[in-house]
Protein backbone atom coordinates (compact mmCIF):
# COMPACT_ATOMS: atom_id res chain seq x y z
CA UNK A 1 0.00 0.00 0.00
CA UNK A 2 1.13 3.59 -0.96
CA UNK A 3 2.78 5.45 2.17
CA UNK A 4 2.10 8.91 2.97
CA UNK A 5 3.14 11.29 0.25
CA UNK A 6 5.41 13.92 1.19
CA UNK A 7 5.87 16.29 -1.89
CA UNK A 8 6.82 20.06 -1.42
CA UNK A 9 9.49 21.63 -3.54
CA UNK A 10 11.33 24.53 -2.18
CA UNK A 11 9.14 26.85 -5.23
CA UNK A 12 6.09 25.85 -3.57
CA UNK A 13 7.14 26.99 0.03
CA UNK A 14 8.53 30.47 -1.09
CA UNK A 15 4.54 30.48 -3.15
CA UNK A 16 2.73 29.56 0.25
CA UNK A 17 4.28 32.63 2.18
CA UNK A 18 3.90 34.87 -0.44
CA UNK A 19 0.34 34.39 -1.41
CA UNK A 20 -0.28 35.50 2.26
CA UNK A 21 2.10 38.25 1.82
CA UNK A 22 -0.29 39.41 -1.08
CA UNK A 23 -3.74 38.04 0.03
CA UNK A 24 -4.96 41.59 1.82
CA UNK A 25 -4.39 43.65 -1.01
CA UNK A 26 -7.20 41.17 -2.89
CA UNK A 27 -10.76 42.15 -2.99
CA UNK A 28 -11.89 38.42 -4.40
CA UNK A 29 -10.31 34.77 -4.53
CA UNK A 30 -10.93 32.40 -7.15
CA UNK A 31 -9.86 28.86 -6.87
CA UNK A 32 -9.21 26.83 -9.56
CA UNK A 33 -10.37 22.97 -8.96
CA UNK A 34 -10.04 19.76 -11.27
CA UNK A 35 -13.89 18.92 -11.95
CA UNK A 36 -13.39 15.09 -11.49
CA UNK A 37 -11.43 15.80 -8.23
CA UNK A 38 -13.22 18.94 -6.45
CA UNK A 39 -12.39 17.55 -3.17
CA UNK A 40 -8.49 16.40 -3.83
CA UNK A 41 -8.01 18.98 -5.75
CA UNK A 42 -8.76 21.71 -2.48
CA UNK A 43 -5.27 23.08 -0.76
CA UNK A 44 -6.63 23.17 2.74
CA UNK A 45 -2.68 25.16 3.95
CA UNK A 46 -4.59 27.44 0.76
CA UNK A 47 -7.99 27.55 2.35
CA UNK A 48 -6.62 28.34 5.74
CA UNK A 49 -4.94 31.73 4.51
CA UNK A 50 -7.94 32.65 2.29
CA UNK A 51 -11.02 31.97 4.68
CA UNK A 52 -11.51 35.72 4.95
CA UNK A 53 -11.62 36.66 1.53
CA UNK A 54 -15.40 36.63 -0.46
CA UNK A 55 -14.14 33.24 -3.04
CA UNK A 56 -15.14 31.67 -6.13
CA UNK A 57 -15.09 28.24 -6.94
CA UNK A 58 -14.67 27.56 -10.65
CA UNK A 59 -14.52 23.70 -11.62
CA UNK A 60 -12.36 23.17 -14.38
CA UNK A 61 -12.17 20.63 -16.80
CA UNK A 62 -15.86 20.46 -16.94
CA UNK A 63 -16.27 17.94 -19.74
CA UNK A 64 -14.13 15.54 -18.79
CA UNK A 65 -15.71 15.07 -15.25
CA UNK A 66 -19.06 13.04 -14.15
CA UNK A 67 -21.74 15.30 -14.56
CA UNK A 68 -24.11 14.33 -12.22
CA UNK A 69 -21.19 13.62 -9.25
CA UNK A 70 -20.01 17.32 -10.24
CA UNK A 71 -23.54 18.79 -10.02
CA UNK A 72 -23.57 17.01 -6.32
CA UNK A 73 -20.45 19.02 -5.35
CA UNK A 74 -21.26 21.78 -6.77
CA UNK A 75 -24.39 21.90 -4.23
CA UNK A 76 -22.30 21.10 -1.66
CA UNK A 77 -19.78 24.61 -2.01
CA UNK A 78 -23.23 26.51 -2.58
CA UNK A 79 -24.32 25.05 0.71
CA UNK A 80 -20.99 25.94 2.19
CA UNK A 81 -21.50 29.72 1.06
CA UNK A 82 -19.23 30.03 -2.00
CA UNK A 83 -20.18 31.53 -5.41
CA UNK A 84 -19.82 28.73 -8.04
CA UNK A 85 -18.63 28.45 -11.82
CA UNK A 86 -18.34 25.20 -13.80
CA UNK A 87 -15.85 25.49 -16.66
CA UNK A 88 -13.51 24.30 -19.39
CA UNK A 89 -10.06 27.07 -19.93
CA UNK A 90 -9.06 25.21 -23.05
CA UNK A 91 -12.37 25.84 -25.15
CA UNK A 92 -13.14 28.65 -23.12
CA UNK A 93 -16.73 27.57 -22.21
CA UNK A 94 -18.04 29.91 -19.32
CA UNK A 95 -14.68 31.83 -18.94
CA UNK A 96 -16.88 34.85 -19.97
CA UNK A 97 -19.63 34.35 -16.89
CA UNK A 98 -16.52 34.97 -14.28
CA UNK A 99 -16.24 38.71 -14.70
CA UNK A 100 -19.66 39.40 -14.08
CA UNK A 101 -20.02 36.55 -11.40
CA UNK A 102 -17.23 38.20 -9.38
CA UNK A 103 -19.28 41.63 -9.56
CA UNK A 104 -22.47 40.01 -8.32
CA UNK A 105 -20.04 38.69 -5.52
CA UNK A 106 -18.65 41.99 -4.19
CA UNK A 107 -21.67 43.77 -5.62
CA UNK A 108 -22.56 45.46 -1.72
CA UNK A 109 -18.71 46.80 -1.40
CA UNK A 110 -18.67 48.23 -4.52
CA UNK A 111 -21.48 49.63 -3.92
CA UNK A 112 -20.15 51.29 -0.70
CA UNK A 113 -17.31 52.40 -2.55
CA UNK A 114 -19.29 54.53 -5.57
CA UNK A 115 -21.58 56.31 -2.62
CA UNK A 116 -18.68 57.54 -0.57
CA UNK A 117 -17.20 59.31 -3.52
CA UNK A 118 -14.66 57.11 -4.47
CA UNK A 119 -12.96 56.65 -7.77
CA UNK A 120 -13.95 53.35 -9.46
CA UNK A 121 -11.22 51.16 -9.53
CA UNK A 122 -10.63 47.47 -10.77
CA UNK A 123 -11.44 44.77 -8.88
CA UNK A 124 -8.11 42.94 -7.55
CA UNK A 125 -8.26 39.40 -8.09
CA UNK A 126 -6.32 36.42 -6.98
CA UNK A 127 -5.72 32.51 -8.96
CA UNK A 128 -5.29 29.85 -6.93
CA UNK A 129 -4.80 26.32 -7.86
CA UNK A 130 -2.70 23.11 -7.45
CA UNK A 131 0.12 22.10 -10.43
CA UNK A 132 -1.77 21.21 -13.99
CA UNK A 133 -5.42 22.43 -13.28
CA UNK A 134 -5.60 24.64 -16.02
CA UNK A 135 -4.91 28.18 -14.46
CA UNK A 136 -2.05 29.66 -16.86
CA UNK A 137 -4.71 28.49 -20.00
CA UNK A 138 -7.39 30.02 -18.23
CA UNK A 139 -5.31 33.37 -17.58
CA UNK A 140 -5.10 32.85 -21.57
CA UNK A 141 -8.63 33.21 -21.86
CA UNK A 142 -9.01 35.73 -19.79
CA UNK A 143 -6.67 38.19 -20.92
CA UNK A 144 -7.01 37.07 -24.51
CA UNK A 145 -3.40 36.81 -25.24
CA UNK A 146 -0.69 34.10 -24.14
CA UNK A 147 0.00 36.25 -21.19
CA UNK A 148 1.24 33.14 -19.62
CA UNK A 149 3.20 30.43 -20.16
CA UNK A 150 1.12 26.98 -20.47
CA UNK A 151 2.25 23.61 -20.15
CA UNK A 152 0.90 20.01 -19.49
CA UNK A 153 3.73 19.78 -16.95
CA UNK A 154 2.58 20.29 -13.26
CA UNK A 155 4.34 23.38 -12.24
CA UNK A 156 5.27 25.39 -15.03
CA UNK A 157 4.04 28.64 -13.32
CA UNK A 158 6.88 29.90 -11.49
CA UNK A 159 6.77 33.37 -10.17
CA UNK A 160 3.57 35.73 -9.79
CA UNK A 161 2.77 38.01 -11.91
CA UNK A 162 0.22 41.02 -11.93
CA UNK A 163 -1.85 40.52 -15.69
CA UNK A 164 -4.43 43.30 -16.51
CA UNK A 165 -7.99 41.59 -17.64
CA UNK A 166 -9.82 44.68 -19.10
CA UNK A 167 -10.14 48.43 -17.56
CA UNK A 168 -11.37 47.30 -14.22
CA UNK A 169 -10.16 43.50 -13.55
CA UNK A 170 -6.77 42.90 -12.29
CA UNK A 171 -5.74 39.35 -11.87
CA UNK A 172 -2.67 38.40 -9.61
CA UNK A 173 -1.23 34.59 -11.11
CA UNK A 174 0.10 32.49 -8.72
CA UNK A 175 2.51 28.89 -9.32
CA UNK A 176 0.33 25.99 -8.61
CA UNK A 177 0.72 25.28 -4.62
CA UNK A 178 0.10 21.38 -3.52
CA UNK A 179 0.37 21.04 0.59
CA UNK A 180 3.40 19.52 2.27
CA UNK A 181 1.50 15.72 2.61
CA UNK A 182 -1.47 13.64 1.68
CA UNK A 183 -3.23 12.62 4.85
CA UNK A 184 -5.90 10.71 2.34
CA UNK A 185 -4.12 8.54 0.46
CA UNK A 186 -6.84 8.55 -1.91
CA UNK A 187 -6.03 11.88 -2.56
CA UNK A 188 -2.43 11.29 -3.65
CA UNK A 189 -3.77 8.59 -5.73
CA UNK A 190 -6.32 10.82 -7.36
CA UNK A 191 -3.82 13.79 -8.33
CA UNK A 192 -1.80 11.15 -9.37
CA UNK A 193 -4.13 9.69 -12.10
CA UNK A 194 -5.16 13.32 -13.37
CA UNK A 195 -1.62 14.30 -13.85
CA UNK A 196 -1.17 17.25 -10.71
CA UNK A 197 1.50 15.68 -9.70
CA UNK A 198 4.23 14.18 -11.34
CA UNK A 199 4.47 10.50 -12.75
CA UNK A 200 7.17 9.63 -11.00
CA UNK A 201 6.00 10.73 -7.30
CA UNK A 202 4.33 7.28 -6.91
CA UNK A 203 4.81 4.06 -8.55
CA UNK A 204 2.90 3.52 -11.85
CA UNK A 205 1.77 0.21 -11.04
CA UNK A 206 0.16 1.68 -8.02
CA UNK A 207 -1.74 4.48 -9.54
CA UNK A 208 -3.10 1.89 -12.24
CA UNK A 209 -4.10 -0.83 -10.02
CA UNK A 210 -5.65 2.11 -7.72
CA UNK A 211 -7.18 3.45 -10.92
CA UNK A 212 -8.50 0.11 -12.46
CA UNK A 213 -9.83 -0.63 -8.87
CA UNK A 214 -11.83 2.55 -8.75
CA UNK A 215 -13.22 2.38 -12.19
CA UNK A 216 -14.49 -1.57 -11.85
CA UNK A 217 -16.24 -0.64 -8.28
CA UNK A 218 -17.42 2.62 -10.05
CA UNK A 219 -17.82 2.47 -14.03
CA UNK A 220 -17.69 -1.04 -15.05
CA UNK A 221 -19.46 -0.61 -17.68
CA UNK A 222 -16.74 2.06 -19.44
CA UNK A 223 -14.31 -1.04 -19.07
CA UNK A 224 -16.22 -3.34 -20.76
CA UNK A 225 -17.50 -0.99 -23.46
CA UNK A 226 -12.83 0.07 -24.26
CA UNK A 227 -11.10 -2.34 -23.07
CA UNK A 228 -13.61 -5.49 -23.08
CA UNK A 229 -13.25 -6.30 -19.65
CA UNK A 230 -16.08 -8.62 -17.89
CA UNK A 231 -15.81 -7.47 -14.20
CA UNK A 232 -14.87 -11.06 -12.87
CA UNK A 233 -10.94 -10.46 -13.46
CA UNK A 234 -8.37 -9.93 -10.95
CA UNK A 235 -6.00 -6.92 -11.58
CA UNK A 236 -3.68 -8.77 -13.44
CA UNK A 237 -5.78 -10.58 -15.78
CA UNK A 238 -7.22 -6.96 -16.80
CA UNK A 239 -3.58 -5.63 -17.50
CA UNK A 240 -3.20 -9.06 -19.74
CA UNK A 241 -6.60 -8.61 -21.48
CA UNK A 242 -6.08 -5.16 -21.79
CA UNK A 243 -2.01 -5.88 -23.00
CA UNK A 244 -2.98 -8.43 -25.57
CA UNK A 245 -5.83 -6.61 -27.18
CA UNK A 246 -3.61 -3.81 -27.57
CA UNK A 247 -0.51 -5.91 -28.69
CA UNK A 248 1.40 -4.70 -26.00
CA UNK A 249 3.90 -7.20 -26.67
CA UNK A 250 7.55 -7.79 -25.92
CA UNK A 251 10.25 -11.11 -26.76
CA UNK A 252 8.37 -14.54 -26.16
CA UNK A 253 4.87 -12.84 -26.22
CA UNK A 254 5.08 -11.50 -22.55
CA UNK A 255 2.83 -8.49 -21.70
CA UNK A 256 4.75 -4.99 -21.87
CA UNK A 257 2.95 -3.77 -18.66
CA UNK A 258 4.99 -0.01 -18.81
CA UNK A 259 2.74 0.68 -21.93
CA UNK A 260 -0.09 -1.13 -20.56
CA UNK A 261 0.22 1.66 -17.99
CA UNK A 262 0.44 4.50 -20.47
CA UNK A 263 -2.26 3.30 -22.41
CA UNK A 264 -4.49 3.38 -19.23
CA UNK A 265 -3.57 6.73 -17.95
CA UNK A 266 -3.76 8.39 -21.35
CA UNK A 267 -7.34 7.05 -22.13
CA UNK A 268 -8.38 8.15 -18.27
CA UNK A 269 -6.71 11.55 -19.14
CA UNK A 270 -8.30 12.31 -22.47
CA UNK A 271 -11.41 11.10 -21.98
CA UNK A 272 -11.68 7.96 -24.07
CA UNK A 273 -13.61 6.33 -20.80
CA UNK A 274 -15.62 9.14 -20.85
CA UNK A 275 -16.35 11.90 -17.88
CA UNK A 276 -15.05 10.46 -14.83
CA UNK A 277 -15.25 11.80 -10.86
CA UNK A 278 -12.78 9.80 -8.85
CA UNK A 279 -13.76 12.22 -5.51
CA UNK A 280 -17.26 11.31 -3.97
CA UNK A 281 -19.41 12.78 -1.85
CA UNK A 282 -19.53 10.68 0.88
CA UNK A 283 -16.17 10.58 1.04
CA UNK A 284 -15.20 13.92 2.02
CA UNK A 285 -15.01 14.72 5.50
CA UNK A 286 -17.69 17.30 6.27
Amino acid sequence: MMKQIQWFPGHMFKSLREIKEKIKLMDIVIVLLDARLPFSSVNPELNKIISHKPTIILFNKMDLADEKILNHFESHYKRLGYATLKIDAQSGKNVNKIHPLAQEVLKEKLNRERSKGLKERPIRTMILGIPNVGKSTLINQLSKSSATKTGNTPGVTKAQQWIKLGDNFELLDTPGVLWPKFEDKRVGYHLAITGAIKDKILPEDDIVHYALTFLKEKYLERLKERYGIQGDEDYVSMLDHIGKSRGCLIKGGEIDYQRVYTIILTDIRNKQLGGLSFDRLEDVPL
